[in-house]
């Protein structure tokens, strides 16, 4: 049986449900932080804006984790386990925050839709999962859908490979997101994710909070737009707390391509909140490069003996 069938099962949701559950989650809460990361992004530096961002879902992550598993001291050995990761994590962010500084939201998101490809090889890396030959498919269906999208439906500027600034800072940020996937399932000793998601955010935050002091003394908080602290709420507790907790969750149940899988769907939610937003419909044809995601997500899906 296909672990997306949803028809009832003995004992409830498999480990693989719980997982597919999650990215779907996932895939509809970040596509919120494009939109609303890009009306944000030149108010505060990205730096700044991503400390805070990581304090408040630390804070919340945090409480949670007391009222729940608890924390305890045996959770945090090897400390240099979350220092890593927050790293990693908090360079993604504070990149996708700089390259929204220019990029097109959907765009954006048609660059993040990179990431399974390089979340499978890094996996094959970290942890030998094998890349099945209909895998392999998926991903050069969905990366070509992406790059669709990334030169807005224009073949001259592909040919020219004309890509914008934003996009290519972007695209570092999401080779350390594709990164951090396996990275969580090879160092994880089982904890629960909770607590691990707590510890990446505290070392996460205290890195940021290093790097951009400057910049969090010389911000006027008090006097920012409503619309940046809509948005830094939303970052924080959305696409932060929650997405963490579900990646997190979702890492320890299903191989890192299927994780990164759901990413294929967020330039279609991306373009959901834009209309939202008022911002209108893309060109008719970027809906071909979607078409190609959601192809690629299909079959990532199907595949289940990756």
């Amino acid at each position: 049986m296909s672990d997306l069938d949803l028809a009832p099962i003995r004992g409830g949701l498999s480990d693989s449900h719980k997982g597919h559950l999650a990215m779907l989650a996932f895939s509809a809460l970040v596509a919120g932080s494009f939109s609303l990361g890009a009306l944000i992004a030149n108010e505060v530096t990205p730096a700044a804006l991503n400390a805070v961002r990581f304090v408040l879902a630390g804070i919340l992550i945090g409480a949670a984790a007391a009222i729940g598993p608890g924390l305890k001291s045996q959770h945090f050995s090897a400390p240099w386990r979350y220092a890593l990761l927050g790293g990693v994590f908090a360079t993604y962010f504070v990149l996708m925050f700089y390259g929204l500084k220019t990029a097109d939201p959907v765009s954006a998101a048609a660059v993040f839709t990179l990431t399974p490809a390089m979340s499978g090889v890094f996996g094959w890396l970290l942890l030998r999962q094998i890349t099945t030959p209909r895998m392999a498919l998926a991903l050069m269906i969905g990366g070509a859908g992406a790059l669709w999208v990334i030169f807005r439906a224009d073949l001259e500027a592909a040919v020219r490979f004309e890509i914008g600034q934003g996009e290519v800072i972007y695209f570092v940020g999401c080779v350390a997101h594709a990164l951090y996937t396996p990275m969580v399932r090879k160092l994880n000793r089982g904890e629960p994710a909770l607590v691990f998601t707590f510890g990446v955010l505290v070392a996460g935050a205290v890195a940021l909070i290093a790097l951009a002091w400057r910049d969090l003394i010389a911000t006027d908080w008090a006097g920012l737009k409503p619309i940046v602290w809509i948005g830094l709420i939303y970052v924080s507790v959305c696409a932060s707390a929650c997405t963490f907790v579900l990646l997190q969750f979702a890492t320890l149940r299903l191989p890192s391509a299927k994780v990164m899988a759901y990413t294929y769907l967020v330039p279609s939610w991306v373009i959901l909140w834009e209309i939202a937003l008022g911002k209108g419909w893309p060109p008719a044809l970027i809906f071909v490069g979607i078409a190609l995601t959601i192809v690629a997500l299909w079959l990532l899906l199907k595949d289940e003996h990756g």
